[in-house]
């Protein structure tokens, strides 16, 4: 029996002509091979995150184009002083935003005022560069192995392509408030999310992240739900010295939103990990036919999570995050 998302190993399309999802981009990649051909205007969402942690900070960029917006944030968390920076920026129509439809390698750019974003796909990683009043970033991160790349149908008209790429070392420099920062290799981890899709109007997601050294190994866990229910596929899986660990099976998440700094819980097949905060960030937007509501915990995993082959892989010690997302766009 074929599965429904079975591994791809060669470039494809993910739009038929006519704008439909081409049946062949079902599945998912260790590299991303899916030229993300988008048509149509309304519900087309596509964008570029990028989360680092560091021993002192948290980052979080956005660099989005959602049709009749651009939407593009920089987050600053400082660990020390427990203090967190926004600086978001929408512009209509999605103007000063570039988000190519190609292959990597991808460069993708936002002006915005006095806000600019550029992440720059280079031999060996991408370098990113963002400065907002009192804020610089310039940061390289290592390409360092595989991603995962998978498609979400929620039917031919309506489906996301996704590459998650966590556990990816980073160093650089951040200067925030006339003090310099660095961005220590070794000790930073920075985490991709690449979007590109035609989605429905109302959607929730939960997504975690982790990052780190364990046992020797470097190790990134990716976890999601929610919105890839009854779809067949998943985002799930688990990377160890670069090499990704498919996991088909949806898994369970336990967490209290009214809570949200209490351990965030998931179980399911080859996982069992849990996050406990640092830092909860919560982010909310209502500008009429855009809204969201986001909550995020900041923190360290626990548990194990097991490869392809059946062996366990402890994750104690790695950072990341574990959200819940709610979009009307």
């Amino acid at each position: 029996m074929t599965h429904p998302n079975p591994e791809l190993y060669e470039p494809v399309d993910l739009c038929l002509p006519n704008g439909a999802l081409n049946p062949a981009a079902r599945g998912h990649s260790r590299r991303p091979l899916h030229r993300p051909n988008l048509r149509g205007w309304g519900r087309t969402k596509r964008w570029e995150y990028w989360g680092i942690i560091t021993p002192t900070h948290v980052v979080g960029l956005t660099l989005s184009s959602l049709d009749y917006a651009a939407v593009h944030e920089i987050y600053v968390f400082d660990r020390g002083r427990k203090i967190e920076r926004r600086f978001p920026f929408l512009v209509p129509f999605g103007r000063g935003v570039s988000l190519p439809d190609v292959r990597p390698p991808v460069v993708a750019t936002a002006r915005a005022g006095k806000l600019s974003l550029e992440f720059r796909e280079e031999t060996g990683g991408t370098r990113l560069t963002a400065s907002a009043p009192g804020f610089s970033l310039d940061a390289f991160v290592e390409e360092a192995g595989d991603s995962l790349g998978v498609v979400v149908p929620w039917s031919d008209r309506l489906f996301q392509y996704t590459v998650k790429a966590p556990g990816r070392p980073a160093r650089g420099t951040l200067r925030l408030d006339g003090e310099t920062h660095p961005i220590p290799a070794g000790k930073s981890w920075a985490v991709l999310d690449r979007g590109r899709g035609r989605w429905p109007y109302h959607i929730v997601w939960n997504w975690a992240a982790g990052s780190g050294i364990v046992d020797g190994a470097r190790i990134g866990l990716q976890l999601g739900a929610k919105w890839t229910e009854g779809t067949g596929a998943t985002e799930n899986a688990l990377f160890v010295d670069g090499v990704m660990h498919y996991i088909p099976h949806e898994v369970e998440w336990r967490y209290d939103l009214e809570r949200p700094d209490a351990p965030w819980t998931i179980t399911g097949d080859r996982v069992e990990v849990t996050l406990t905060p640092f830092h909860v960030r919560k982010a909310r937007t209502n500008l009429g036919v855009i809204g969201s509501e986001v909550t995020q915990a900041f923190g360290e995993w626990r548990g194990f999570m097991s490869d392809s082959h059946g062996a366990r892989h402890r994750v104690d010690g790695l950072v990341g995050w574990a959200e819940q997302a709610e979009n009307r766009w």
